[in-house]
């Protein structure tokens, strides 16, 4: 190649190169609005406390269990749906890095050696000819981005990655979110185990003095019935709850990533301690923290990119190719100067004609688009929804763990009172009966209630986004 073919080659790439520097065809994305609300009703129903330095990520930790803080863990290293979740954060990685190598040439080597011979039936200039030729050329391919096709394209690789990022980060908060609530959902059965099996005693107890009672004839065996039918129902109740922490500790099994008939777990010990309190005036900014909230903006970012892509497609399309190696018909003379060949020049694609293909592409494009911001406010919507529901759940099971609390003081003493009358004979089986039953059902509201503020606290948490710590940026 000589000088002036050189400078020739020179000028048109930088004058082609210099075009690269063009806005990108299609919309910028700017966040689409959405209805907010300054803050949340009920949220400053309890004591405000002063926001740990903690990092969302380890927001369990304010529970200060350290049973809890080892299942979490265990189920953040070892749970199959969060390994399959990160699998996916690493194909979206290879696919960025895919979409930003369209910004380079494509280099390729090529090792040719032909023969060939000419027909001796067709007009030819060298009839019958033999020939050998051995070819080595370099290969260069390389799509000008004048209209930010290729940028576009990146732009929304780069955004459906960092989509699945946040997805894999949501999929982390529900793990950890359902391995404590499993845990506090079991601490709550164990106590409600606890709970039957002591009234099942007492009625065993009392069944036994029933018994000796009518035989020695001050008591009837309708008396002795009625009690054998407590015993037996409360037996049932204790299976029953037996099944359902079965079934509990089966599902934690499946979480923390083991098989469930090798899986097992002690009785969880009363839950004990305060509840981490919430802080008043919890403001709305706090769903920035959602990592499901910030997968679907970065899902609307690559349906905006996608509204260049197809936008592009109504511009020229320019492309630089070009081969430069050797080529001989003898072996021993490929890599001599006189076996040097190259050819080097643009390509320009118009798309004058496509039967409606493009204006139908990018009309699907600006649809996907709507979509996608129908999806994304739809979902700011549910988060609102969630954290409210959370927050009115916790106010309001606070005012039945207080008004349970007195019930069950009444009941036990009502139990306590029935119990004795019979025993001093002042009154039938039956109002026993009655009184251990009402004592029972109480003290199991009771127990459900408790666990079931553990698991609201835990849905609030995950509904917030792994907390209530301030957004430190946008």
């Amino acid at each position: 190649m000589n000088i002036s073919s050189l400078n020739l080659v020179g000028l048109l790439a930088v004058g082609l190169l210099a075009g690269c520097a063009l806005p990108a065809v299609g919309p910028d994305y700017h966040r689409p609005e959405t209805r907010t609300a300054p803050l949340y009703r009920d949220a400053s129903a309890e004591h405000p406390r002063s926001v740990s330095d903690r990092l969302a990520s380890e927001w369990w930790r304010d529970f200060g269990d350290a049973e809890l803080d080892r299942l979490v863990a265990e189920a953040l290293k070892e749970n199959q749906g969060l390994k399959a979740a990160l699998a996916r954060v690493e194909q979206a990685r290879a696919l960025t890095g895919e979409a930003r190598s369209a910004f380079l040439p494509m280099v390729g080597a090529v090792g040719l050696a032909t023969r060939e011979q000419t027909s001796e039936t067709t007009t030819n200039q060298f009839p019958h000819s033999l020939a050998t030729t051995y070819r080595l050329p370099l290969t260069l391919s390389w799509e000008l981005d004048l209209f930010g096709r290729v940028r576009r394209l990146s732009e929304s690789a780069r955004a459906n990655y960092l989509a699945t990022q946040e997805l894999a980060e949501a999929t982390r908060l529900s793990i950890a979110a359902e391995t404590a609530s499993a845990y506090f959902a079991l601490a709550a059965t164990d106590r409600e185990e606890r709970i039957v099996a002591e009234t099942l005693a007492l009625q065993k107890e009392m069944l036994t003095l029933v018994e000796a009672r009518r035989d020695a004839g001050r008591a009837s065996d309708l008396a002795v019935e009625q009690a054998r039918l407590a015993v037996a129902t409360s037996e049932v109740d204790l299976a029953g709850v037996a099944n359902r922490r079965s079934t509990l500790k089966n599902g934690l099994a499946v979480l923390l990533g083991q098989a469930a008939p090798a899986f097992e777990v002690g009785e969880r010990s009363q839950l004990t301690g305060a509840l981490p309190q919430v802080p008043v005036g919890l403001p709305s900014e706090l769903l920035q923290r959602r990592p499901d909230l910030a997968a679907a903006e970065s899902g609307l970012k690559a349906a905006n990119a996608k509204i260049g892509v197809a936008k592009a497609a109504f511009f020229p399309a320019i492309s630089l190719t070009g081969s430069a190696g050797y080529a001989s018909g003898e072996i021993d003379s490929l890599f001599k100067n006189d076996s040097r060949a190259w050819s080097i020049g643009p390509s320009v694609y118009l798309p004058f004609f496509q039967g409606g293909r493009n204006r139908a592409n990018y009309r699907r494009s600006q649809a996907a688009y709507e979509e996608a911001v129908a999806g994304y406010r739809q979902a700011v919507l549910n988060a609102f929804r969630e954290v409210q529901d959370a927050l009115t759940a916790s106010q309001r099971l606070a005012e039945q763990s207080d008004a349970i609390a007195r019930a069950v003081a009444n009941a036990r003493r009502a139990r306590e009172l029935a119990e004795e009358r019979y025993r001093a004979g002042g009154t039938s089986y039956l109002e026993v009966i009655d009184a251990q039953r009402t004592a029972l059902a109480v003290e199991r509201s009771a127990a459900a209630i408790a666990g079931q503020r553990w698991i609201t606290r835990v849905t609030l948490i995950r509904a917030l986004g792994g907390g209530w710590e301030q957004p430190t940026s946008m």
